[in-house]
This record gives C-alpha cells, structure tokens and sequence, in this order.
C-alpha cells in the first residue's frame, strides 16, 4: 500500500475515532477529565499471550475468542493441558471446537455472545439451557455449562441437561475478592442487577451489563461504535474518571442475567453455599421420585 493509501485510511479511522468520543465528550467534561487524542492501534500478540501460559505450564487454558491455532493446541495436548473452549451456538462455533481436536473439555456460553465468535453477533444468543443439551447431543467431549447460572437451582437444571460441570460468572463477581470496584459489587447487590441489557457500547462487542446512564447514551439510535478493543479504550476515558468520581452512572457494570440473584459477598462462603444447597436439592428431588 503507496502513503497516500496509509495516510488516507489513518484519516478515516481518526474520523471514525472523533465521532465515536463526540458521545463521550460530555461525560469526560463533567468529571473534569481531558479529551482523549487518536493513536493508531497496535495489537496484542494472541501468540505471545498463550506463549505466557504455555510456558507457566498451567493446568487448564480456556479461550473464548475463536480457536487457537493446531500448533498451540498440540502443545497443550503434549503439557497435558487442559483446553477448555467455548461454543455459543450447537453448529458452527462447536463444530470448529470440535474440529480443533480441542477433545478435553468443551465449554458453552450464551452471557458474552460476540465476545466468541464476534461474526455470529445477535445470531449466538441462545441461552444456556435451551443450548447446553443440543451441544452436550452434538459433542463427544465434557460440556461445561455457563452464562445465567447463579445459585443450586441453576446447577441441577445445568446437570440434568446434559452438563458435566458448570461455570458461575457474576455470582463470584459480586464477592470480596473479585477485584470487581466496590461501586460495581454494590450495584450487582442493589436492585438496580434486576434490569440489565446488552450493549456494544462498552467494548465494541455485545456484552451485557447493569442498565444506567452510560449503558443508555451508548445504546441511542445513531451513536457509532468503534470496534473492539478500541471501543474499550475509549470508554476508559469515562470510567476511570466516573471510579475516582464514585459515579456508577457512568461505569460500566458488567453482569449476567441472573444478577439479581447475587447475594454472598464472600468467595469461599459463597462455594460452600453452592455445594450445600446442591446436596439439599438432589437429596429433595431424589427423595420425591
């Protein structure tokens, strides 16, 4: 490519950049920050990154964006890692984990939808357990089932499915050790967790979060997003100022549908809650039968 071509595209994604802060510009204004200049980006190495954990030799890799490459996994196979992949729908993304020979463990999410397979977008919102038993029919390997999941009920109904393990995601985010701001634990335990919704907004990819002020600027007819991860960049702009502000109206509050249901603020009791209330309700539904 000639520099006119260069220059000509750099041109265009400082547009695209400008246009994507005018939406943020009041916000950075109002808690005193200053306005964000473009900067051409400079990607992250996937490769360098898994070569991090390659060389840790850790005992599980789990990935969510796509399928890494033969070489990588034939390296965890050799380390004896275990490589736990993600599917949001029962064909393509599942179907491509499987062809990745990715047999140890097969991972299923609908809470992040694009963050997977961002192609697929609006079209992988099939929740957990309408998914977990078409992928669990469709794949030879353990099904991990994810997204939605947030007390004992939610465990059993996961098993019974198909499942052969579960994932919980915002339950554990609203505890102490999270790492999550105390701002955004106290919004998953207020009633505010009860009404969330997705966005590009945050990232650039559709997540889901807890509705407020920000979620509902960014998700207005007409505001340009930028693509991930720049759009997650620039939103920076606003929550690092909106955190030292104490404003969760402007952060964004990331959590899953069952958020509402979030209520133990410690990991370790949270754990030993699950595992009770699990042993309570096999003991009841066995018991009844």
């Amino acid at each position: 490519m000639g520099l006119d071509g260069r220059r000509g595209r750099t041109l265009i994604r400082c547009r695209s950049f400008e246009r994507s802060l005018s939406h943020l510009a009041g916000h950075i204004n109002s808690l005193g920050g200053a306005q964000p200049i473009y900067k051409p980006y400079v990607p992250a190495s996937f490769e360098d990154q898994a070569r991090v954990l390659l060389d840790a030799r850790v005992p599980v890799f789990s990935f969510i964006c796509g399928v890494p490459s033969k070489e990588i996994l034939d390296e965890c196979r050799r380390q004896a890692i275990i490589a736990i992949g993600t599917a949001t729908t029962r064909t393509k993304p599942s179907l491509l984990i499987r062809r990745s020979r990715c047999h140890r463990r097969i991972g299923v999410r609908s809470g992040r939808p694009s963050r997977i397979f961002p192609s697929l977008g609006e079209e992988s919102l099939t929740g957990t357990f309408s998914l977990s038993p078409q992928v669990a029919d469709a794949v030879s390997a353990p099904v991990v089932a994810a997204g939605g999941i947030a007390d004992a009920r939610g465990i059993i109904a996961a098993f019974a499915l198909g499942a052969e393990g579960v994932q919980l995601g915002t339950a554990f985010l609203a505890s102490d050790e999270s790492g999550a701001s105390a701002l955004h634990r106290n919004a998953l335990l207020s009633g505010k967790a009860r009404r969330t919704a997705l966005t590009r907004g945050f990232t650039g990819r559709l997540a889901r979060g807890i509705h407020n002020q920000l979620l509902e600027d960014l998700n207005r007819p007409g505001v340009e997003i930028l693509p991930y991860p720049l759009q997650r960049a620039l939103v920076r702009n606003v929550s690092v100022l909106a955190e030292q502000a104490a404003n969760p109206e402007l952060l964004p509050l990331w959590a899953g549908q069952s958020a509402s249901l979030s209520q133990e603020t410690d990991a370790i009791a949270l754990l030993q809650k699950l595992v009770s209330d699990v042993t309570a309700l096999r003991v009841r539904f066995w018991s009844g039968l």
